[in-house]
């Protein structure tokens, strides 16, 4: 989209609020001016949102402003910022959206990333600064903050772009929300283009239509959008932008979706205290304890209309768009815990939230906890971009209590390695958390039972004959899982579950020659951890290489590492005996060079007379340290 200047007429700086300034630029820019009843400490001061071209800066006596401290960006594109150059030479901090950050602070590797060839993601996110600003924090989503004497609410409004906020505040009693490109004008956005995300879905207008019915419900009094007039009945201007998006996002579908709907209700009763939101782009359960308190199986992107292509992180959008009708439906007075099945993106992005705004727990077993905490240490797939850190870790074989439940957590690998399996009774009902093990839909003459692994997730043979083991042992009368409608379990299912995981051994078996190697399904002999580095030039890096002998006499291995030219391993081979179909352990270090961003080693692997070369990689990122940079290097 080009920039669009006002024009040379238009009065540069209007008062649209009490000590609220409107600044005509590439976006409309708002200041708003520090109230009387902050105090002299912040006398003369001011927070922008968004900043244009830095017009502003040019403006500041007109509008009674010294200087301002903080400018507060609702999302990433260029008409919005690319005058933050200007606001960092004037000592002002940057605020951003937490979605996106990378679109400000790390712009050289976000450029790097845009597909040139066969792209098919139509995201605005070539829109983006052209170079990277420092960002002094990200906005805290759902809560408040002060910025020079003014306290600012802020609220996730993705439709324009997946990360975009709104920002809300008072001023002279009035309620003032800040929306962006969310809104134009009653009814009407300032780009329907960049609310596309992708060839065939209708992710943006969707999530439009959502955060316009949720703002609407704000009780506000004025909205100030970054293109348009100031809009004086918020409510009935939102509502209408929800009506004609949701005539839209139905004119691309087969059937209409009643978004409104969903959204004052996504929950499905299970049975009475067991609750299904068929709104998160994986299932999430609600289990409902007699005093209002609830657990949470999974919760990943909550309210999600879909996954846009990308995998960078403002492609992606936590939010608690569900938690309302929580509260209001089912009476829901606090989120306690939050339980995964396993760690992959979709059912655990949103969980640090939960734990920010809502005080929730997270609670795991040790081996999905170990990846949630440090997810880069191995190469898996579908990992969320932060670490999620565990508050109580569970015992697998165990039982754990939560109000008047007992819990039992099973190890449960196939879909991934680092995955559980959980059971409780609930209203008379024995229930088996399956997360993403197999689709739940096989019924005679229906579709056929599938299978739910990937090799990258460290499927092993076998997994799938365990877990069908254990479904019978435990005998659940219902089973719930991330991806398909609760399945009532008889003897018939369970015999289909034991008959298709002995289907997939014979299958692997006739493919592989596994009577020569016992080598794994994946085919993987050696792994590098940690898999993904940060590190500063000079910094010592330390790495651990578990190896595993697939012959059944035990075997002499040479472990070579390979490092980028100019760096040194130590040591330069490492021998060690292998026990017959064993396993073992070595490590080496190395010292990281120039910046580079994925710089990559290696491991060269002999085993016995079987050479695998350069059997297994790790990659690292060298930077120049900043302040706050820890290394993730250390074995």
């Amino acid at each position: 989209m080009p920039d669009h200047a006002a024009p040379d007429a238009e009065k540069p700086v209007t008062e649209v609020a009490p000590g609220v300034f409107r600044i005509a630029d590439t976006c409309h820019v708002y200041v708003v001016r520090a109230p009387d009843e902050a105090g002299p400490a912040h006398a003369g001061t001011a927070v922008a949102i968004d900043f244009g071209s830095g017009r502003v800066l040019d403006h500041l006596a007109e509008m009674g402003v010294d200087r301002i401290t903080d400018v507060l960006m609702t999302h990433h594109h260029r008409d919005q910022g690319q005058g933050l150059p200007r606001a960092v030479a004037a000592g002002i901090r940057v605020h951003v959206p937490p979605v996106e950050r990378d679109h400000f602070a790390e712009l050289d590797e976000v450029w790097a990333g845009h597909a040139v060839y066969n792209d098919y993601n139509l995201r605005q996110e070539r829109f983006s600064l052209l170079e990277s600003v420092p960002v002094a924090e990200v906005v805290p989503e759902y809560r408040r903050c002060d910025y020079a004497g003014t306290t600012v609410e802020v609220v996730p409004t993705p439709g324009h772009t997946t990360g975009s906020v709104s920002y809300l505040m008072e001023r002279d009693g009035r309620r003032i929300a800040f929306t962006g490109d969310l809104i134009h004008s009653p009814g009407r956005v300032w780009s329907l283009a960049a609310t596309q995300w992708s060839f065939t879905e209708n992710e943006g207008p969707a999530m439009t239509v959502l955060s316009s019915l949720q703002l609407a419900a704000r009780d506000l009094d004025l909205l100030l959008p970054s293109h348009g007039a100031p809009i004086t009945e918020p409510a009935a201007a939102l509502r209408l932008l929800a009506r004609r998006m949701n005539t839209y996002v139905d004119t691309r579908r087969a059937r209409p979706w009643d978004l409104p709907k969903l959204l004052e209700d996504p929950f499905t009763r299970v049975t009475e205290h067991l609750l299904m939101n068929r709104g998160s782009q994986s299932y999430s359960y609600v289990l409902l304890s007699a005093g209002g308190a609830a657990l949470l199986f999974d919760f990943g992107y909550d309210m999600m209309t879909g996954l846009p292509p990308g995998a960078d992180r403002a492609s992606r959008r936590p939010w608690l768009a569900s938690l309302p009708a929580l509260r209001q439906r089912y009476g829901v007075t606090a989120v306690e815990v939050a339980v995964p099945t396993h760690y992959h993106d979709d059912h655990v992005a949103g969980m640090n939230l939960l734990r920010d705004v809502e005080g929730t727990e997270i609670w795991a077993p040790g081996h999905v906890a170990d990846v949630l905490e440090n997810p880069l240490w191995e190469d898996l797939p579908c990992t969320w971009y932060d670490p999620v850190p565990v508050d109580r870790r569970l015992a697998l074989n165990g039982t754990v209590r939560w109000r008047e439940y007992d819990i039992t957590v099973y190890d449960q690998p196939g879909h991934t390695r680092y995955a559980a399996a959980y059971v409780f009774t609930v209203d008379g009902v024995k229930v088996l958390v399956s997360g993403d093990q197999q689709t739940g839909t096989g019924e005679p003459g229906g579709p056929r039972e599938i299978l739910n692994y990937q090799y990258r997730n460290q499927f092993r043979l076998g997994d799938y004959t365990a877990s069908a083991r254990l479904y019978r042992q435990v005998a659940p009368r219902l089973m719930i899982s991330g991806h398909w409608a609760p399945r009532w379990v008889d003897e018939a299912y369970l015999d289909l579950l034991d008959q298709v995981a002995a289907e997939q051994e014979r299958v692997h078996r006739d493919l592989l020659p596994l009577e020569e190697l016992a080598i794994g399904v994946d085919g993987v002999l050696a792994r590098i951890a940690p898999y993904h580095s940060r590190a500063a030039p000079g910094e010592v890096l330390r790495f651990r290489v578990s190896l595993s002998n697939p012959l059944r006499s035990a075997q002499r291995a040479v472990i070579r590492p390979v490092v980028p030219v100019g760096w040194v391993a130590t040591p330069e081979t490492v021998v060690v005996t292998l026990p017959p179909l064993g396993h073992e352990v070595v490590h080496f270090a190395t010292t990281a060079g120039a910046p580079r961003l994925r710089a990559r080693l290696a491991v060269d692997v002999r085993i016995g007379e079987l050479h695998l070369g350069q059997h297994a990689e790790a990659v690292v990122d060298v930077t120049k340290p900043h302040a706050g940079m820890t290394g993730t290097g250390a074995g």
